[in-house]
């Protein structure tokens, strides 16, 4: 080979060839043509193909004298191996890195963004981005592709783009609801137990003077106080005879309040149904007895009224016994007293009674250890925030307790005793209005101490973020048939919306039930908004928002809240006895109504003559054939079978005067507002329309 040939290959020039040969000790010509033995050829390709790489030492061999053309070359020196990073082709050029092999098949997940689809292609983005442009798609390097193109992209490049499967992840179990539950912890030695207050309920129905009864024994007047004379919140209160104490549980008598004399009932021991001598016993007084049966409470019955003359002991005792409750002078179990809320009679009988059946109970509590028990009431009052009535079920409970309430926590700040008078603790059945809850429980929740407020607000966290788990993870039914048709039933009835503001959340709870209680099946109610406390300026535009208006029990409104309800049309009512509140929404339902359209026969004419006026239009000289024509009717033309017109009746004369009416047999002249195409023969019934309120 010669010398240039030689440089070509190893890409070098030829005077930097030959000063290499030099260098290593070759006798070489200054002639580039001149013809390189294999041996120079050989050293030279293995040197300049890896310059970087130092080679490892290697023996020197002797330079091989030149020798002529025709000689036989002598035998090569064994060659060293090449560096791997050096490896040359047998044709003497460096060999091309191995391209990585491409995927024949790809698993792509919507989104589809060109920058990963370039990255799982084996692209560069710049030449997909030119590829795309190509298939007339024009996307940036962060935007998303359709599947179509990204498929076709994988197509072109030989590799089948599918979706890829999603993993079915097993559903996550509903969160169970947590529930802060109010236990007694066991005490080990009965000696730490006491004797505790009967709690006791008074029920029955309104107006038979439970709240008088209680009245009398508490020597105070609450009845005074009560818009109507009816109890309108659940009270407890505490009354000390023969120096021992007795709770009372005054739940109201009225059929709004079904839900709180249940709750009233789980709270207590004794149920005393207060009945009427006078009167019976009455509906309500049979759901006391339901109530009192199914919390399992020992029943009496307190027989009042019995100083007016219509009183009927006997009676009321067979009424009684037909419901269950044999008298015990009967021979059954059910203590009847006696009593009158008015003169004081059989007061005394009555709460040694209760004793007596306290003490057949067997009535005791732990006195030490963390307070349990639940809210009897709670309200938000004006400078003071949540107040909470609450019922003692055991250990004791102090000012300064850490404690955890339904889903709200807070510490004890005062306890006060249903005189007013602030107490440092409550022992077990002690009924004690308490503040410092951080918001207003719900009537009948759990309440219990805990070690500090750490822990308490933990545990109240805990509960709201499960409710809020459980709101959002609850499962939502596909929608049936059955469903659109009865969505397509329901879409025509009209619809009521109301906001209920209450004083106190057992009240605001029996007043929506009542509410719920209203069945119509063509106009529906709906509560938008349920609280406690006054009616503020997010009420009002809440209503508006909703078409709703707005109902106060025992509430006032805050500053400015009138300015915003006359700006915005809100209508505010204001009540303070339940059963108007209740009737002015039954009455507000049935006002959404419209009125049914009932059409009333007066008579029928028949068209003998049409004249013709020049500035009146057509009057129909008629004849009457049936009942009579008045002037204040409507018409109705009829030809044949055909109703040609509909409208009111202008005019109706009788020969020359006005008539306010035509009988059967008479002629008469008829002019119908807006028709004069009358034709002999026509007959024109007149009706009236009489609209009728419809009802719920």
């Amino acid at each position: 080979m010669r010398m240039y040939q030689l440089a070509k290959d190893l890409n070098v020039s030829t005077k930097e060839l030959m000063d290499r040969l030099r260098a290593d000790g070759e006798d070489i010509s200054i002639n580039p043509s001149a013809n390189a033995s294999v041996t120079q050829v050989r050293k030279e390709r293995a040197m300049f193909a890896a310059p970087a790489a130092e080679p490892a030492p290697e023996p020197v061999v002797p330079a091989a004298p030149p020798a002529a053309a025709d000689a036989t070359p002598p035998a090569p020196a064994p060659e060293p191996e090449p560096a791997p990073v050096a490896a040359v082709a047998t044709d003497g050029t460096p060999a091309a890195p191995a391209e990585p092999e491409k995927p024949s098949l790809i698993r792509v997940r919507e989104p589809i963004i060109v920058k990963e689809l370039a990255v799982q292609l084996g692209l560069k983005p710049n030449v997909m981005i030119a590829e795309l442009m190509r298939m007339n798609v024009f996307a940036s390097i962060n935007e998303r592709l359709e599947f179509r193109v990204a498929h076709q992209l994988g197509l072109k490049h030989g590799i089948r783009v599918e979706h890829e499967k999603k993993v079915q992840e097993e559903k996550p179990a509903p969160p169970k609801k947590v529930e802060v539950e109010v236990k007694v912890e066991p005490v080990e030695r009965p000696e730490e137990q006491m004797q505790r207050p009967p709690v006791v309920t008074f029920m029955g129905h309104v107006d038979h003077g439970k709240t008088s009864l209680l009245d009398y024994i508490r020597k105070t007047r609450v009845v005074a106080s009560e818009a109507g004379g009816i109890t309108q919140h659940t009270g407890a209160y505490m009354v000390q005879f023969h120096d021992r104490w007795i709770t009372f549980i005054d739940t109201p008598g009225h059929a709004a309040f079904t839900q709180m004399r249940a709750r009233g009932a789980n709270l207590t021991d004794i149920a005393v149904i207060v009945i009427s001598a006078e009167e019976g016993i009455k509906p309500q007084t049979l759901e006391a007895i339901q109530h009192a049966k199914a919390a399992n409470v020992t029943t009496m019955c307190a027989l009042n009224k019995v100083d007016l003359p219509a009183a009927n002991l006997e009676r009321v005792k067979g009424q009684l016994q037909q419901n269950g409750l044999a008298p015990d002078d009967w021979g059954g179990t059910t203590v009847c007293v006696p009593v009158s809320a008015a003169t004081g009679q059989g007061i005394d009988d009555l709460l040694e009674m209760i004793l007596l059946q306290a003490d057949m109970l067997g009535l005791k509590a732990a006195a030490r250890g963390k307070a349990t028990g639940y809210v009897v009431e709670a309200r938000m009052a004006p400078g003071s925030g949540p107040v909470a009535t609450v019922l003692v079920k055991s250990g004791m409970l102090q000012v300064g307790d850490a404690i955890v309430c339904g889903d709200y926590w807070g510490r004890v700040k005062s306890l006060e005793n249903d005189r007013g008078v602030r107490v440092r603790t409550a022992g077990p059945s002690y009924a004690i209005q308490m503040l410092g809850l951080t918001a207003v429980p719900e009537a009948g929740a759990q309440f219990r101490v805990v070690a500090n407020d750490r822990e308490a607000k933990e545990h109240s966290e805990t509960l709201m973020a499960s409710k809020r788990l459980e709101t959002l993870q609850a499962p939502r039914r596909g929608m049936s048939l059955d469903d659109l048709l009865t969505q397509t039933d329901t879409s025509k009835k009209m619809e009521l919306s109301v906001v209920l503001k209450s004083d106190v959340q057992g009240t605001l709870e029996a007043i929506q039930q009542s509410l719920m209680d209203i069945r119509s099946q063509k106009v529906s109610l709906k509560v938008i908004l349920t609280g406690v406390g006054n009616i503020s300026a997010n009420d009002v535009l809440l209503a508006r928002a909703s078409n709703a208006i707005i109902l106060g029990f025992h509430v006032a409104n805050e500053t400015g809240v009138e300015k915003v309800a006359k700006r915005e049309g809100v209508e505010i009512r204001h009540y303070s006895i339940i059963y108007e509140l209740i009737d002015d929404v039954r009455r507000a339902m049935a006002g959404l109504l419209a009125p049914l359209i009932k059409e009333i026969p007066l008579g029928q004419a028949l068209v003998k003559q049409v004249f013709e006026l020049s500035k009146k239009g057509a009057v129909a000289g008629c004849i009457v054939r049936g009942g009579k024509i008045t002037s204040r009717g409507r018409a109705r033309v009829r030809r044949g079978s055909e109703v040609v017109f509909e409208g009111a009746l202008v005019s109706l004369k009788r020969f020359q005067n006005d008539a306010s009416e035509v009988r059967d047999g008479q002629e008469c002249g008829i002019r119908l507002d807006g028709y004069g195409g009358f034709q002999d023969g026509d007959v024109i019934e007149v009706y009236d329309v009489q609209k009728i309120a419809q009802e719920l």
